[in-house]
């Protein structure tokens, strides 16, 4: 299956372990990507807060590119970047006012909305074949599976999951055979873009969801929203200097999981970027699988 590709910022610079991640794991389950031609930042953190039109035009314009390439389907991994594609997407067809001024601006009229698949959604509509294909499935380890705030919210633009009580990552989880943990910060901020504006804040949101998850079991977090990969990794020595809570968590997108559960490995993943050693964790791995289905609950 050949599917439109929209990168966005994070994974051509900051999160470029997750791309790397995405360029193994989605062949090995026979997904092709096609990168959108000349596609433009979507406006992430800031456009919303400067201009509503412009918030809508930029990722507006990477559907008008998107067309032109006759893609039915764009992938977008980053959770910001699905938000805003599927946010200009919604605007179009119920604003009028909005829809107008941004044809306007681009000289281009929209009339064959595109699909706008996240992380998700790609991969939960894929388990079957994570599971069939799964080589070192991951029994015994335990996962915290981490939405934040833009994966599935607003419900009337993220519709592919249940808002308040979403199971897609979680399905995921289950396919890889790990087990995906009870716990009540999945839909917490993390403090997102205020990472630099506003440290202590992010510091903060980010300990407490590190420490929900340790205390439902986790062994690690999945998340699909690389800057909140980089609150909950990059900020964990800052976190540990309030106090530490326990052993350093490891923060994998949900990628690095599935392809580590296909048999890939770390460096291949991208795993050898983060801050947070993920070594302890995938020494775990590697042991767990070895034994024996009776003896793994043991591990």
């Amino acid at each position: 299956m050949k599917l439109g590709y929209f990168p966005g910022c994070s994974l051509h610079a900051t999160a470029r372990e997750y791309e790397e991640s995405l360029s193994v794991v989605l062949p090995a389950l026979d997904i092709k990507l096609e990168e959108v031609q000349d596609w433009a930042c979507c406006g992430a953190t800031s456009a919303h807060a400067t201009s509503h039109t412009l918030s809508v035009a930029l990722p507006a314009r990477t559907l008008m590119q998107a067309e032109k390439q006759n893609l039915a389907q764009i992938f977008a991994p980053c959770a910001a970047c699905y938000n805003r594609l599927a946010a200009a997407q919604y605007a179009l067809a119920h604003d009028e006012r909005i829809s107008s001024q941004v044809e306007s601006l681009l000289g281009h009229s929209f009339e064959h909305p595109i699909k706008i698949l996240s992380i998700a959604q790609l991969l939960n509509g894929l388990t079957e074949e994570i599971r069939k294909s799964a080589k070192n499935p991951l029994k015994g380890v335990k996962v915290a599976c981490y939405y934040g705030c833009l994966l599935v919210r607003p419900p009337e633009i993220c519709k592919f999951d249940d808002p308040e009580a979403p199971s897609s990552l979680e399905n995921i989880v289950n396919a890889t055979g790990a087990t995906p943990v009870q716990w009540d910060m999945a839909l917490e901020c993390c403090g997102g873009g205020f990472s630099l504006s506003r440290t202590a804040s992010v510091v903060r949101l980010s300990r407490a969801i590190l420490r929900s998850a340790r205390g439902a079991g986790a062994q690690a977090l999945a998340v699909a929203c690389p800057m909140c990969h980089s609150n909950l990794d990059f900020r964990q020595r800052a976190i540990n200097r309030l106090g530490a809570d326990g052993a350093p968590m490891p923060i994998l997108f949900i990628s690095q999981l599935v392809g580590l559960s296909l048999g890939l490995n770390s460096v291949q993943l991208g795993l050898d970027r983060h801050f947070v050693n993920p070594q302890p964790f995938l020494e775990r791995i590697n042991a767990t699988s070895l034994l024996q289905p009776e003896h793994r609950e043991q591990a």
